[in-house]
């Protein structure tokens, strides 16, 4: 990977590993001294992440549930409870309020189902879809839910793409209820308290290329939202930044841009349709 910030995670010679999700730095650490399973084999050049609200779909999932609800809205006072920083707490409330009113499964599923691909992204999977197997290796990084993210990933037949998915974890109890847990806990100042994806994104690297024996040659983000700034600091001059245009994340890599020159320092590429991304995912082949 060259010039990529995450030559500095990479062992020659790695312990054996297995693919436990990422927790913390501490459990990640631990999985991997204790596995006995051998290293995964993989002969993948570049490693892609997907966000997935307003990225992959062109809607926020958390925000669409509600068309589950009665009369499609929730009421005030639960509305009244969100505090910044604590949208994962907000939306098990959410969730709850869901079962108490009798939403189904069914019901939910059926509203993930029907969320909108944004632009030009079925025309990216697709892409994806038919590359050699040793192009891309696909990895979701998400701070909606298991839930979420499974039914409208198979709907779109789309599931078998990605390697891994990293988000917070959802099922359903005795009860019906969609119970959410936080991903993790981290103590970055930057993101919300249940996700890093900064975090996520440095384990899942570094693990890799202490099972595949090497780095990758790049690493590539694609994303719109503040929380996907955060993973993209950490890309090196050589990995590729694809923020949606005039999304928050294209936002704040350019006022990094114009307040710190040279401190963000991957290379930039804003999309408006995920074709843009095809376009430079094919020049990166080429080269």
């Amino acid at each position: 990977m060259g010039d990529s910030v995450f030559n500095c995670c990479y062992v020659p010679h790695p312990p054996p590993g297995d693919e436990a999700p990422a927790r913390s730095r501490h459990t990640a650490a631990a999985d991997m001294a204790s596995s006995s399973q051998p290293p995964i084999p993989s002969d993948k050049r570049f490693l892609i992440f997907f966000d997935f609200d307003e990225t992959l779909v062109d809607e926020t999932s958390d925000d669409m549930v509600v068309q589950a609800a009665p009369g499609q809205t929730l009421p005030g006072w639960l509305k009244d409870t969100y505090q910044p920083g604590h949208y994962n707490q907000y939306m098990q409330r959410v969730l709850a309020y869901l079962a108490e009113q009798g939403v189904t499964e069914s019901q939910i599923r059926a509203v993930m189902e029907k969320l909108p691909a944004t632009p030009g992204m079925l025309t990216l999977l697709q892409f994806l879809r038919t590359r050699p197997p040793q192009d891309f290796e696909a990895v979701l990084l998400s701070d909606a839910n298991t839930f979420f993210v499974e039914a409208w990933l198979r709907r779109a037949s789309a599931r078998p793409l990605f390697h891994r998915i990293f988000t917070n974890p959802a099922t359903f109890n005795r009860d019906g209820r969609l119970v959410m847990r936080p991903f993790h806990s981290h103590d970055c100042p930057r993101c919300p308290e249940n996700m890093c994806k900064q975090s996520v994104l440095r384990e899942y690297v570094t693990r890799r290329a202490q099972e595949r024996g090497r780095p990758y040659e790049r690493v590539l983000y694609v994303g719109d939202g503040a929380n996907d700034f955060c993973p993209a600091t950490a890309l090196g001059p050589r990995d590729v930044a694809f923020p949606r245009r005039d999304f928050p994340m294209h936002r704040l890599i350019t006022e990094m841009h114009e307040a710190m020159p040279g401190e963000f320092r991957a290379v930039t590429v804003p999309w408006a349709g995920a074709e843009e991304v095809v376009q430079r995912l094919r020049k990166i082949l080429a080269e």
